[in-house]
């Protein structure tokens, strides 16, 4: 793989705090809720570290047998009041579910994101997976695909081209024009989260990178990276022309603290860390995003070692 996926250069790398309840300094429902302040902190701290890149899932509530309902914070909002305080890093969701916004609103929220983080904003985008959240804010779960379909036929070319006349079945865009535009001119980077055969090809057609997650190794994504080469090979479309980006979970030990045997991520102290992380630089990742355990600052400020570890080989 390495090599086939972009231009070359350092593996970039993110981290990803949640904004649902119940996630600070523990799993939940056992942890406390993460405020505006912490996802603030721990931004800064990311962009002070050296982290490339700062990312936020989109949803509205959990709700699982094993750990009941929890809700979280709306990610859009929480971006624009981070772009506003941070300077360096790049930003986005990941991923921006589609089904529930109007797409070319959500071309327009981009854009404007796009201005207020002078052009440091990456549009992550996926068709959701969590049908408890659309049954309770009034969503249709049905035919997500055929619907994501349309929306990036919206979201794409307002983007690129600022001008979209579409009529779908799900979405309508009726001479529209996205005005004013931000400092990146064809609007941010479209990061595309999906793995089914259907998906990966909207991903080859429309998209600037793909997203993979969640792979405990580097053997993960190998594994499911032919798929979207041939994918690409179906659209007409050179791999090497669309960015691969993986994400790993991270358990950071102190010394002497135990390993859980059971951990779905890469765990030890930070040389440990690093290392595996390196092994997903090795295939050909070119944006690795990191969910350090804990959802906390100290475990951001703590990931600084790892950061400067990479930077060292």
């Amino acid at each position: 793989m390495s090599g086939e996926t972009g231009a070359v250069g350092r593996m970039k790398l993110g981290l990803m705090p949640t904004l649902a309840e119940n996630s600070v300094g523990s799993s939940a429902p056992h942890g406390r809720t993460p405020r505006y302040s912490d996802i603030q902190r721990m931004a800064r701290v990311a962009e002070d570290i050296g982290v490339d890149s700062f990312w936020l899932a989109d949803h509205l509530l959990y709700r699982f047998p094993d750990s009941g309902e929890n809700g979280a914070w709306e990610v859009f909002t929480i971006l624009g009041a981070v772009a506003a305080v941070t300077k360096r890093i790049q930003l986005g969701p990941l991923v921006a579910c589609v089904s529930f916004r109007n797409p070319a609103l959500l071309a327009k929220m981009a854009e404007s994101l796009d201005e207020i983080s002078d052009g440091r904003f990456i549009l992550g985008l996926g068709a959701g997976w969590h049908q408890p959240e659309y049954d309770a804010f009034g969503y249709p779960f049905d035919h997500r695909a055929s619907r994501f379909e349309e929306a990036l036929r919206i979201i794409v070319p307002l983007l690129r081209e600022g001008y979209v006349d579409f009529q779908g079945q799900y979405y309508q865009a009726r001479d529209c024009a996205l005005r004013p535009r931000g400092p990146s001119g064809r609007g941010p980077a479209v990061w595309i989260g999906a793995d089914k055969p259907r998906m990966l090809r909207m991903v080859a057609r429309h998209a600037d990178a793909w997203n993979t997650v969640w792979h405990r190794w580097p053997a993960g994504v190998e594994r499911v990276y032919p798929n979207m080469k041939q994918a690409c090979e179906e659209e007409g479309r050179d791999p090497a022309t669309l960015e691969l980006t993986a994400g790993t979970h991270v358990r950071l030990l102190r010394p002497g603290e135990t390993r859980q045997e059971d951990y779905e991520g890469i765990q030890g102290e930070a040389e440990e860390v690093a290392e595996g992380l390196r092994g997903f630089e090795a295939i050909g990742v070119k944006h690795l995003v990191v969910v350090v355990e804990g959802n906390e600052v100290a475990g951001f400020e703590r990931f600084g070692r790892v950061v400067e570890l990479m930077g060292q080989r």
